[in-house]
């Protein structure tokens, strides 16, 4: 081999693998043709490990969590690798990350357009009636090298590499080009421009540790753990890059199936028409998705439920279990349950008390974060974003509206549960497995004891930490400010002259936080309207943002009402 000296520059043209058998670390080297049910099954337990680890509070962002020991592969990361994700990209991210270092193939939907049907318009993040692929991208090697100018020769390891470069491809391309329209696919589509994604039958072997879960109204998961009572736990990124846990409930709606809502797995994916090289790479070729007819837990159940409206109306579609309807969320953890399902009303009111204390202390860093960046220090703006739950900048980093409506949802699902469990159990459930003589009085003493176990701290303007457990959070939750212009004081609801001494809101941010009450009480989260009002305009309650009146959440009043007994 000739090496050439131009200008104190040795240029070398196109080297191939064969002559030098160089690898850089962020060599990003496809050496399996197809992805195995092993291979998704792996994949399951490198999600359920971090999933572990964050339930356990061992790490609390991305970055922490791959830098942790939860992270098998993080020994052989190359430089450079930014370890970030928004709730969007987690998925993909995760994905990624292990197809690169188990050598699969990866390729995702780069760019969407809506669906060619009549009033699906708008954001495409949003759309009524969802979206289809535009146009894929593939990682793949290509089939010739690269002139390569190499200034000295600890520069020849990164500069000869024909492979994708793992480090750029994690850091931007795929994180950049992937965000939560690319979700918003009902996954039938697995043609030429094939969805990444398509939905499972409610079962545990199509719902398992690695299934994404769509919120329609913009937030993503991914699943780590389920449980054998049924129960489903996620994981779900943020935009300040922190990872929290939570449990599957109604806080993840049902929606028109073409929105894509719910539980889908991603798209098995196979490396075709490529060549080895010597080191046993694969090289060109292109990636195609595995067709619905060949997955065996492809299904359209949990859109149209398992007995459809013969009209086709998706929300009159009934889910049977044992010759009867029962709601969605029922039928789900019927399904996810190992065996026969058997609840026992205070073990479930134990784990729904204790995934609100979770996300509320998640709440707490989330907060903190943004006190840190001193944004409640800084003027507030004249008006609010186009939409308050979905937007960007120092909104999107430090705001917590979607956040706060998922906690409201939680709350709610407490009082609706135990009332559906109580009537249940009073018309002889076998499902309910209850041997005291006052189902409300041992629910309410399981509710106190898990509400006083909650402790957690905020840290206020002055810099101290103020304490307060669960039972109070729930007093306080409408109050509790989502704007990040608002003292720390008001983000957690305070209302004593004590509390609200150390904030420093002028009054200009204290009539924002009068007026904002309106979308407080509210815990849908539209994305579909503007919001993007001034102090004056916002006067009351507007079509879709804002109601007059928060829902019923006080549980305690409702277990403590005599005619229960």
């Amino acid at each position: 081999m000739k090496w050439i000296l131009n200008l104190g520059i040795l240029i070398l043209p196109t080297l191939s693998m064969a002559q030098f058998n160089f690898m850089a670390a962020s060599d990003w080297r496809t050496t399996k043709l197809t992805w195995t049910e092993n291979d998704e099954s792996n994949f399951g337990d490198f999600i359920a490990r971090l999933g572990a680890a964050v339930e356990r509070r061992q790490c609390g962002t991305v970055d922490t969590c791959f830098k942790s020991g939860a992270n098998p592969y993080y020994s052989s990361d190359p430089k450079g690798l930014r370890y970030y994700s928004d709730c969007a990209d987690l998925p993909y991210y995760l994905r990624s990350y292990f197809a690169w270092k188990n050598g699969l193939p990866m390729s995702v939907v780069s760019s969407v357009r809506a669906r060619s049907v009549p009033d699906n318009t708008g954001d495409v993040r949003y759309t009524p009636f969802g979206n289809s692929p535009a146009s894929r991208f593939d990682v793949v090697a290509r089939n010739s090298g690269r002139s390569l100018a190499i200034y000295n020769i600890e520069d020849f390891e990164i500069l000869a590499s024909r492979y994708p470069d793992a480090v750029t491809l994690l850091n931007r391309t795929i994180t950049d080009t992937t965000y939560s329209a690319t979700f918003r696919m009902m996954g039938n589509e697995d043609g030429n421009l094939f969805s990444d994604f398509y939905p499972v039958k409610i079962s545990r072997l199509g719902i398992r540790p690695g299934t994404v879960i769509y919120d329609p109204n913009g937030h993503v998961a991914i699943i780590y753990k389920v449980t054998d009572d049924g129960r489903i736990y996620y994981i779900d990124a943020h935009p300040d890059n922190t990872l929290t846990s939570g449990m599957y409930n109604p806080k993840f709606v049902r929606s028109n199936p073409y929105q894509g809502a719910g539980f889908k797995n991603f798209r098995p994916l196979t490396l075709t028409k490529a060549k080895k090289d010597s080191s046993g790479a694969y090289i060109g070729g292109r990636i195609l998705g595995a067709k619905n007819d060949s997955l065996p837990y492809y299904s359209l159940e949990q859109f149209y439920g398992n007995q459809p409206d013969p009209d086709g109306h998706w929300a009159d579609g009934k889910f049977i279990f044992n010759g009867q309807a029962v709601p969605y969320y029922d039928y789900v953890r019927i399904m996810m349950a190992s065996g026969d399902l058997r609840i026992n009303p205070l073990d479930d009111m134990q784990s729904m008390i204790q995934d609100i204390c979770v996300n509320l202390k998640d709440r707490v860093d989330a907060v903190n974060i943004s006190t840190k960046a001193g944004v409640y220090l800084k003027p507030h703006p004249e008006r609010l974003p186009m939409n308050i739950y979905g937007t960007n900048g120092e909104w999107e980093n430090y705001a917590s509206p979607s956040r706060d409506a998922r906690l409201k949802v939680s709350f709610m699902d407490v009082l609706n549960q135990s009332k559906h469990l109580i009537q249940r159990y009073k018309v002889g459930d076998p499902q309910i497995i209850y041997n005291g003589r006052d189902l409300p009085g041992d629910l309410l003493k399981v509710y106190n004891r898990e509400a006083r176990a909650c402790q957690f701290s905020y840290t206020n303007s002055s810099g101290g930490a103020v304490t307060m457990d669960l039972e109070e959070a729930r007093k306080r939750l409408f109050d509790m400010s989502f704007d990040p212009y608002h003292c720390p004081e008001l983000r957690w609801g305070a209302k004593s002259p004590q509390e609200l001494s150390s904030c420093r809101d002028d009054a200009n941010k204290r009539a924002w936080y009068n007026q904002e009450r309106w979308l407080r009480y509210q815990w849908e989260r539209r994305y579909d309207v503007r919001m993007d009002f001034s102090l004056p305009e916002l006067n009351g309650p507007k079509p879709g943002a804002g109601i007059a009146n928060p829902p019923d959440i006080d549980i305690v009043r409702y277990l403590t009402s005599g005619n229960l007994r």
